[in-house]
């Protein structure tokens, strides 16, 4: 994984060519050319560009896509298995959540991103490289730009478990609901969907 931490300058300069140059991560993102087997995000005051996970990272992506199929169909909602990314409305912050549950007209940041506000449930799947970013930082900005739903798959828990968060007040989730893989956990609402997490024992 390689972070790049861009420090914003609040001297100003006349030369045309500084005013081009980025000056913060955001900037940074908004100006990186297409990176095909990487994931570009823009987290807290860092740009983060980092390789695609394991096959077993993207399975489980997968595998909670396929699980949730059908609430898709019923609901009329769009689903993506990594590929998006996420604007956090405030810090404008852009995140690559594995997983992205909304409904077809999600607003947007631009073309590329949808606005975090919009979004029904967003889900992470814990690699080696992203303990801390999935864990806190992530949470941290999810409820930050108003996710409901925020669904983390933790294969590399001292007992592997998934967690969700949910229920937003003074910009923090307020409830927490853990349950060891292979048990069944409730996505609350707007989702409303019992998961049964046995689909993420690898």
């Amino acid at each position: 994984m390689v972070t790049m931490v861009a420090e914003k300058h609040d001297t100003e300069s006349t030369s045309t060519s500084d005013q081009r140059t980025p000056q913060t991560a955001r900037e940074l993102f908004d100006a990186l050319p297409p990176l095909p087997g990487f994931r570009a995000e823009a987290i807290e005051g860092k740009l983060i560009v980092s390789p695609l996970g394991s096959p077993e990272h993207a399975w489980m992506a997968m595998d909670l896509n396929n699980a949730l199929i059908s609430l898709t169909v019923e609901r009329g909602w769009k689903a993506a298995a990594g590929g998006l990314n996420i604007c956090i409305e405030g810090p404008r912050d852009s995140l690559a959540p594995d997983y992205v549950l909304a409904p077809p007209d999600c607003p947007r940041w631009g073309r590329g991103e949808l606005l975090s506000s919009g979004v029904v449930m967003v889900a992470e799947v814990v690699s080696p490289s992203s303990v801390h970013t999935d864990r806190e930082e992530k949470r941290r900005l999810y409820a930050l730009g108003r996710v409901p739903v925020y669904l983390l798959i933790d294969p590399l828990a001292d007992e592997p478990a998934v967690t969700v968060f949910s229920e937003i007040k003074d910009d923090a989730y307020q409830v927490t609901t853990t349950t060891l893989i292979g048990t069944p956990i409730k996505l609350p609402a707007p989702v409303d969907f019992e998961l049964d997490t046995s689909i993420f024992k690898v």
